[in-house]
């Protein structure tokens, strides 16, 4: 039985979730948001590329069958498909090129000095 992180909860601990508030707020992301914010969007969207998952149905199906270790992988409760839908295709796509810029920024100091 697993008594600590789970390994996706590992892997999020190196998202600078400060400067992620930080472009969302810029962007005006979560305005207007009842249920998916953009951090749980980042998280969910996050898990299917590292799972593999190839499409919405997928998705939700995959993360419905861990409903018991949602909570300790950093989801409130297993999204919707129509709910992940929504949020793709209305938030701001600047959000999510910052912070992609922002992470190849920091794997850039962190890597930077290594020869290849």
């Amino acid at each position: 039985m697993n008594v600590g992180k789970t390994l996706f909860a590992q892997i999020m601990e190196f998202v600078p979730w400060t400067s992620f508030s930080r472009i969302v707020n810029r962007y005006g992301g979560d305005s207007g948001v009842r249920r998916l914010r953009c951090t749980e969007q980042f998280r969910i969207m996050a898990f299917a590329q590292l799972t593999w998952r190839e499409s919405l149905r997928d998705i939700e199906a995959s993360l419905g069958a861990n409903a018991n270790k949602l909570y300790a992988m950093g989801f409130r409760h297993a999204p919707h498909r129509s709910t992940l839908a929504d949020a793709n295709e209305s938030r701001d796509w600047r959000i999510w090129a910052d912070l992609a810029a922002l992470l190849i920024q920091r794997a850039r100091k962190l890597f930077g000095s290594l020869e290849i």
